[in-house]
């Protein structure tokens, strides 16, 4: 048994894309990073293929937007709910014009693709110690860290870091030594996930297509390239041995596509969860990902999730281990994440009951309802935090992301404020602010801006306001409207005792 004596600022065990995402995020803030990851190489096969605008501003913050754009393509035409007579039910709109967060408002995909481009980026950071082919085997809480014991083909190491954050998935060992219990939030629902790529054109929707035919639910996805999905809803009375075989996948999707104008990649059935976990955090240890919370995919939002996770969880971990914040930080990070995530799981459940209805009747009275008027047109509702390291009294306002507009100079917002807090307001109103305030800026590693730019001033008109403070993460601590009330707002940057 090798034994090793240094010890790592974060341990990360997962490297799926909510690990590969808070290894990036923790490197760029120079943290040690220990990253553990069972399997030797990247999953090949298609899985998720969505992420959204916020997403994009993420990986952004970590130098790999343009990266991420060369293999991704915006979903200009959203996503249209269809019954089973081709009436358009609902629309989640779709857009390529820049978006609050200075992208488009969703992407699509090949997972594999962009985990290659995550752990591309992890090589830029020396600190970040990448071991693939290697499994957490044992957990040993300590009062200043965590002791790992890690297998691997050459046998077993002992290692130590300070915290330990399980990204290992639905399944996670992590969680389960936690001791976090799962509650279902209602959808337990086995579909079928059918994957092709096109061998020549074929007359098929730019846009994602719900079929909310209650003969048989499915969706289709234009992915990006040539590659389309189908998700096929399980049926009672489905043979599952028999629906995964090539002739009953291809009757599946005959009004679509045939055989001989696509090559299959994957066929699988999976069980759509709408679970959530009580207890993300016990001491030095964390849950990051679908080890705390799965929802079905009917937002496209299961990864998303998990990068936001990782977003709201690095700047933490970072100020806590930099000695700028308490390490009572880190118990904000479940008590906004979750009620964040359980009101996405609730709407994903939601849309799965129009699309999942079956009954014919209900199909029927379903159908009704959506033709009294036109088609209602939606957009994921404003992500809003739970109670935690903001000013509770603008719930309008604070916690909540902070639009990213585009610059004078061409930069986007956030390549001006980094990886940093930032207070932003009009010169009088910020040097009104109590000297100790001031000081409290300094010591949180505030970036101060006393000249918003013309899209910063109108937000501050627009919301009645001459300073806003903004966390690491974008996410809006609070606003001012005279000096006082900064010094107010301004107790919410976390800073050490």
């Amino acid at each position: 048994m090798a034994e090793e004596k240094s010890v790592y600022d974060v341990a990360i065990v997962g490297l799926g894309p909510t690990g590969a995402m808070l290894a990036n995020l923790l490197g760029a803030a120079g943290r040690s990073v220990l990253v553990l990851e069972k399997e030797a190489g990247i999953f090949p096969l298609p899985r998720a293929i969505h992420f959204d605008g916020e997403v994009l501003r993420v990986l952004q913050s970590v130098g790999l937007r343009e990266q991420v754009l060369a293999i991704a393509r915006p979903g200009t035409q959203g996503m249209h709910f269809v019954n089973g007579t081709g009436q358009t039910l609902l629309v989640r709109g779709g857009t390529a014009a820049l978006g609050p967060h200075g992208g488009a408002n969703n992407y699509y995909f090949h997972q594999p693709e962009l985990e290659a481009v995550l752990r591309a980026g992890l090589a830029r950071y020396p600190q970040v110690d990448l071991r693939l082919g290697h499994e957490l085997v044992g957990i040993a809480t300590q009062d200043d860290g965590v002791a790992l014991q890690v297998r691997h083909a050459g046998g077993t190491d002992s290692l130590r870091a300070r915290y330990l954050v399980g990204c290992d998935g639905a399944r996670s060992p992590v969680r389960q030594h936690m001791g976090s219990t799962m509650v279902d939030l209602g959808l337990r629902q086995p579909w079928l996930v059918f994957d092709v790529i096109l061998q020549q054109p074929v007359d098929l929707p730019a846009h994602t297509v719900q079929h909310c035919d209650p003969r048989r639910p499915m969706t289709y996805c234009n992915v990006v390239g040539a590659r389309r999905r189908w998700e096929i809803m399980v049926l009672p009375e489905d043979d599952r041995a028999a629906l995964v075989q090539p002739g009953s996948l291809w009757r599946l999707v005959a009004p679509w596509v045939r055989p001989e104008q696509a090559q299959l990649e994957r066929a699988a059935i999976y069980t759509f969860h709408s679970v959530i976990a009580e207890g993300w955090r016990a001491g030095r240890l964390l849950l990051a990902g679908d080890a705390c919370h799965q929802t079905p995919p009917f937002l496209g939002q299961g990864m998303c999730a998990g990068i936001r996770d990782a977003a709201n969880l690095a700047w933490k971990l970072d100020a806590v281990l930099a000695g700028r914040a308490p390490e009572a930080l880190l118990d904000t990070y479940e008590s906004e994440r979750k009620p964040h995530v359980r009101a996405l799981i609730e709407l994903a459940v939601r849309l799965g009951g129009i699309i999942q209805t079956t009954d014919a009747a209900e199909a029927a009275a379903r159908d009704a309802r959506f033709a009294a008027g036109r088609p209602e047109i939606f957009e994921l509702p404003p992500q809003l935090l739970g109670a935690g390291a903001f000013d509770p009294q603008a719930e309008a306002i604070a916690g909540r992301p902070f639009p990213q507009p585009r610059l004078r100079d061409g930069r986007l917002l956030d390549e001006l404020l980094g990886r940093r807090s930032a207070v932003i307001g009009r010169r009088d109103t910020l040097q009104a602010a109590a000297p100790a305030t001031a000081e409290r800026w300094r010591r949180s590693d505030a970036i101060v801006i006393d000249q918003p730019e013309p899209g910063i001033e109108a937000w501050l008109d627009a919301h009645g306001a001459q300073a806003v403070i903004l966390r690491p993460d974008r996410y809006i601590v609070g606003v001012a409207r005279t000096g006082p009330e900064l010094d107010r707002i301004s107790q919410y940057l976390p800073v050490a005792p």
